[in-house]
């Protein structure tokens, strides 16, 4: 199925529904700060079992107490599409303190 770069008008209007996440450049963007390291460690093993089950990978920075994702669509020169979006609302839901929205 082709996927398609969002407009900059979609890209806000999915933002809007993320709270915490931002357009950085051409990538969506978000830092956790959790309690621990072991919690941040935790958090990105998490990330990583979501992402393999879209088959779709975000650049993820581990921390002491903190995991920063940065996801854009490189099939489609490194734009923002819903995969993207999708991504983020799926971390959201599993993120400490911030799912179940």
């Amino acid at each position: 199925m082709a996927v398609a770069p969002l407009s900059q008008q979609e890209i806000e209007d999915r933002l809007a529904e993320l709270p915490g996440w931002s357009l950085d450049g051409d990538r969506l963007a978000r830092a956790y700060r959790l309690d621990s390291h072991f919690a941040a460690v935790a958090l990105v093993v998490h990330i990583a079992r979501i992402q393999d089950e879209l088959d779709h990978h975000s650049d993820l920075t581990l921390g002491y107490n903190t995991v920063t994702l940065t996801v854009n669509t490189h099939s489609v020169g490194g734009a923002v599409t819903a995969k993207d979006v999708e991504l983020a609302h799926r971390v959201e839901d599993i993120a400490p303190g911030h799912g179940a929205h």
